[in-house]
């Protein structure tokens, strides 16, 4: 044991305990009960969304390294620990097909519930990074008419097939939110992005809460012909009137594949190793395997089929109706899907 390396990790991230106590010393806390004070000699942390890596926690600490198993970075602040000299290390990519199957099952099991056919449908995809290219590669796979949205990915590539928002609101019949979290994006989906929503249209946030204006949402309710949220603004507080208002509604688990807390894990133990010369894992890894499925001439009820024999998104939907107060004890003991592949 390398007993002058002290590491910190949420408890809650899944098959990361046991793997640092050969090398370190290691403490386990929830998420949320992360403190100045039980921090304060860590050289690393290992955290997720429900600790802000501010500031208050950090100020005074031996933090040097922060690895956050998880895409989004909007819980750290990034201009504090760049002051600091603190490394910042996210799990890029690592929930992608998790989510991307969360999509496709709202999709076409909504489709199911509101007998609405999928054929000639246009898909739009608002931010096309990790999450939203395999949601625009499995659409065009499936037969959809799909615009992206993403204005940084076109300043790099103006070339990419990339439309205005104002056109993909005005065209599309479903609209799926994939962007991070920033300045530029808070609140998107305000009022001036529902009234250019095509009438009739299903909107999906799976990316975050703030990037919807609640109360712009629930004034063109109307407008909509569905609504699936994922993810909250204030969690794990829940909007219950947008909660009603929703067809689908889960508790920030879109992400939630077998495959993808593995990823996660992963990517975070060998960042951390990396960083500080572990190298005993430096390549560690937890194998996992990925069923193929095959979408080739299948009708909308034999996909909705194979997408169900994965993923019964209605049972996540019920929980959370039945007790939104149970929002992060229902996220802490979830029951990990299998992802696919096609």
């Amino acid at each position: 044991m390398n007993q002058n390396i002290n590491i910190v990790i949420d408890i809650d991230i899944p098959f990361i305990k046991s793997i640092f106590e050969p090398y370190c010393n290691v403490k386990y806390y929830k998420g949320a009960d992360f403190t100045n004070s039980n921090v304060k000699d860590a050289d690393a942390l290992i955290v997720r969304t429900r600790t802000k890596c501010n500031r208050e926690l950090l100020e005074g600490t031996s933090v040097k390294f922060i690895a956050t198993a998880t895409i989004g970075l909007d819980h750290i602040d990034l201009d504090y620990a760049k002051e600091k000299g603190i490394v910042v290390v996210n799990a890029a990519g690592c929930n992608s097909g998790g989510v991307m199957q969360y999509v496709f099952t709202a999709i076409y099991s909504l489709a199911h519930k509101l007998s609405i056919p999928l054929s000639n449908k246009t898909l739009g995809v608002v931010g096309c990074g990790n999450v939203g290219s395999k949601v625009v590669k499995l659409a065009e796979k499936l037969g959809f008419r799909v615009l992206k949205n993403d204005p940084p990915k076109e300043l790099l590539d103006p070339n990419g097939g990339y439309v205005n928002l104002d056109k993909l609101l005005a065209e599309s019949d479903i609209v799926t939110l994939h962007t991070p979290l920033d300045s530029t994006t808070e609140n998107l989906a305000s009022y001036n992005f529902f009234q250019k929503i095509k009438d009739g249209a299903i909107f999906i946030n799976s990316s975050r809460g703030e990037v919807v204006d609640d109360d712009a949402l629930l004034a063109h309710r109307d407008k909509l012909s569905g609504v699936v949220i994922d993810v909250w603004r204030d969690e794990p507080n829940v909007n219950i009137n947008l909660l009603n208002a929703s067809d689908i509604a889960t508790y920030h688990i879109a992400g939630y594949s077998l495959q993808g807390k593995i990823n996660a894990t992963v990517l975070s133990v060998r960042a951390v190793a990396e960083f500080f010369n572990i190298y005993q894992l430096t390549e560690f890894e937890i194998p996992t395997e990925i069923k193929f499925l095959d979408f080739s001439n299948k009708s909308q009820a034999e996909i909705l089929v194979l997408l169900n024999n994965f993923y019964e998104i209605y049972r996540d939907d019920l929980k959370l109706r039945s007790n939104p107060k149970n929002f992060e004890n229902y996220r802490s003991k979830y029951n990990y899907r299998d992802e696919f592949t096609f």
